[in-house]
């Protein structure tokens, strides 16, 4: 009979296992997480993003150009498993994921700051500004597990510190733990600013502030979603466009101030946000 390898797993990494798949399922995880070795085509990943965030007045810290190019590598070596993107190739992923996420370091200040990234997704673009500014307290809330068992495994190993929530929006802003306890909340979401509104200002403090990234050509989408801002108790303090680096791509942050609380009732159920939006 053929000796199976021994494998040294760090006592931090032993869980109970029920079944055989589950053994199976872990092994490969645990491999996955040993063997993740720097491709070439992150070499120059890092070299896109300093000047970049050269052009953006941001300063990155030491530890940045290694998480960049191990976040790179993790998300190309897991990412097709769980669908995350549709963008690839270092040059693409460094431009459109990791500088226009931390483009956002310009919109308001982040250090020390409490901060959710709401449908957080493959970490855009909670991660890369916790690589820009790691004095952020970040929060990763996801609804689909696959997704955030990716993003607890890339936090591992980037040794990022971050809390990881596995809920819709729409409950985890009703939990009086989360409910208006963060300074800024985040989202890269596809859907319209009335809807993100009301997903998303209920996690914010008074005083705080949700960032939400769109396209140059959403002066209507904005317009629209003005009545649900107040509803929600909040106001729009600015709209910031953006040039994404080495492209002709621009981007748009809007940035919106939670001047009150926001009634009890809200968020309602997606379906009600989607049939009735404010």
């Amino acid at each position: 009979m053929r000796k199976l390898d021994t494998l040294q797993i760090p006592l931090t990494r032993i869980v109970i296992v029920s079944s055989l798949q589950q053994v199976i399922k872990f092994y490969l995880r645990w491999h996955d997480k040993q063997h993740i070795i720097p491709s070439a085509m992150s070499d120059g990943i890092f070299s896109i993003i300093s000047q970049g965030a050269k052009e953006l007045n941001i300063l990155l810290p030491p530890t940045a150009e290694a998480a960049f190019r191990a976040y790179y590598d993790f998300l190309e070596k897991r990412g097709e498993r769980v669908n995350l993107t549709a963008i690839s190739g270092a040059e693409e992923v460094a431009r459109l994921h990791f500088l226009d996420s931390i483009a956002l370091l310009n919109v308001t200040a982040f250090k020390a700051m409490k901060v959710i990234d709401i449908g957080s997704g493959a970490g855009f673009p909670g991660i890369p500004l916790k690589i820009a500014e790691p004095a952020i307290d970040l929060t990763l809330l996801e609804a689909t597990g696959k997704k955030i068992s990716f993003l607890a495994d890339l936090c591992t190993e980037l040794n990022i510190g971050a809390t990881f929530i596995n809920a819709r929006a729409e409950e985890a802003a009703h939990i009086p733990s989360m409910r208006e306890q963060y300074d800024i909340a985040v989202a890269r979401a596809v859907s319209k600013l009335n809807i993100l509104n009301e997903l998303c200002l209920p996690f914010v403090r008074v005083g705080g502030c949700f960032i939400a990234m769109k396209s140059v050509d959403t002066d209507e989408e904005i317009s629209e979603a003005q009545n649900a801002i107040t509803i929600l108790g909040a106001e729009i303090k600015d709209i910031i466009d953006y040039k994404i680096h080495g492209t002709e791509i621009k981007h748009r942050a809007v940035l919106i101030k939670k001047i009150a609380e926001t009634p009890e009732k809200y968020p309602r159920r997606f379906a009600k946000m989607q049939k009735s939006p404010l």
